[in-house]
């Protein structure tokens, strides 16, 4: 990663901005069902605690649109956070303000201030200049550790970053180094598996993959698209109809870069898109009303987990199937197993597959589960993030 860290940087005695992604689930009272991207932070702030800095942290929760939605405070979060740092996290009642300006002024190093929601100001998602202003106002320096925010050009990112010198924290070189090096620099055998609802979705993802990979195992409802393409009934299976051109279009381009794209020889399909469906295991050839594919079948299972035994780096993104539904939850739960006993690299893009894994109580058995889902797609679609592009370059430290 050529772009700098907290590591590049003097921090003592600095008051430091961290833009952090504490987007986190919760239920109406507040309280936090998932502090994953809670804890992802720790290393970024303990470091810079350690080192003398007073951290001042900013984040957005759901979509307030600029309006102030008491459901929507982060103060329950500064409170988890309190618990996980063994410190008190100060609480501004706003993100920016007379009241934040003097509480930001006040604090010490070794203290952290947590900043109210960013989106109850409409400047945020705006990108406003005078906004940035005021978020960077009373800091040295700003750190962005928020890569699941980072594919959208709002004020607390890069707006902020145009006004301090911006550097990346632990997290976001984490993801960097692994969403982005590892589809770089692969360690081969290589697979990216493929899954969701539509190939339109991710054509960009595999199009971007097809280039790198060995092989790209597709699952999902995009499967029956690439399946139906070859001119077979798939019933009343999701597909994309308009799609068809483009999925024989990609396999052959695939062909052509010798990536080798892999679709399910079975499916087991469901009457209705329904829990208590009657399920059946299908090829293609026995499609028809009222059948559709709601996952993979037993045999592509069986045949996804030999290729993937074979792989020394893995990279997925997608479920296999709705696997919200027991009966059409095998096949994911098949692969996530398969992918996290693997001696390979692994990492899973965000998303649905990272709840999975999460899920499963398996998220500690891969090299990295991604913290960001539209940002990790990005990624891996070969974009250049406005949150990675703000970060100062290695080759301009003096």
């Amino acid at each position: 990663m050529n772009k700098k860290t907290i590591y590049d940087i003097p921090v003592n005695g600095k008051k430091v901005y961290v833009r952090v992604d504490y987007n986190v689930p919760h239920d109406e009272q507040g309280n936090i069902l998932d502090d994953r991207r809670i804890r992802s932070t720790l290393p970024t702030i303990n470091y810079l605690l350690e080192h003398g800095a007073a951290v001042i942290l900013a984040s957005h929760m759901g979509r307030p649109k600029g309006q102030i939605k008491p459901d929507l405070s982060l103060k329950p979060v500064a409170a988890r956070l309190s618990e996980l740092l063994g410190r008190e996290v100060k609480f501004a009642p706003s993100c920016v303000g007379e009241e934040t300006r003097q509480m930001k002024k006040a604090l010490k190093p070794g203290e952290v201030l947590l900043l109210e929601n960013l989106r109850f100001e409409k400047g945020e998602e705006r990108n406003d200049e005078d906004f940035a202003r005021e978020l960077a106002e009373g800091c040295d320096v700003a750190v962005n550790d928020a890569f699941g925010s980072s594919h959208r050009s709002h004020a607390s990112i890069v707006g902020v970053g145009h006004i301090l010198p911006m550097v990346s924290g632990l997290l976001m070189k984490k993801e960097i180094d692994f969403l982005g090096g590892v589809i770089d620099h692969p360690v081969r055998p290589f697979a990216a598996i493929i899954g969701g609802a539509k190939i339109s979705d991710k054509i960009h993802v595999i199009a971007n993959l097809m280039e790198k990979a060995d092989v790209i195992l597709i699952g999902g409802g995009m499967a029956n698209t690439f399946v139906a393409a070859e001119g077979y009934d798939m019933g009343k299976s999701l597909q994309d109809r308009d799609r068809f051109d483009l999925a024989n279009e990609l396999r052959e381009r695939a062909k052509k870069l010798g990536s080798h794209i892999m679709l399910p020889v079975d499916f087991m399909a469901g009457d209705s898109f329904s829990e208590k469906a009657k399920t059946r295991v299908l090829t293609a050839e026995e499609f028809g009303d009222p059948w559709m594919a709601l996952d993979i079948g037993p045999r592509t299972i069986e045949l996804y987990v030999e290729t993937l035994k074979k792989m020394k780096t893995v990279v997925w993104n997608g479920p296999m199937g709705v696997f919200e539904m027991k009966p059409f939850a095998k096949g994911t739960y098949a692969i996530a197993n398969a992918v996290a006993n693997l001696d390979a690299t692994t990492v899973i893009g965000g998303g649905e597959s990272a709840a999975v894994v999460d899920q499963m109580g398996i998220g500690d058995k891969f090299s990295h589960v991604s913290t960001g889902g539209g940002a990790s797609l990005e990624m891996l679609e070969g974009m250049i993030l406005p949150g990675v592009a703000i970060l100062a370059d290695k080759e301009e430290a003096r």
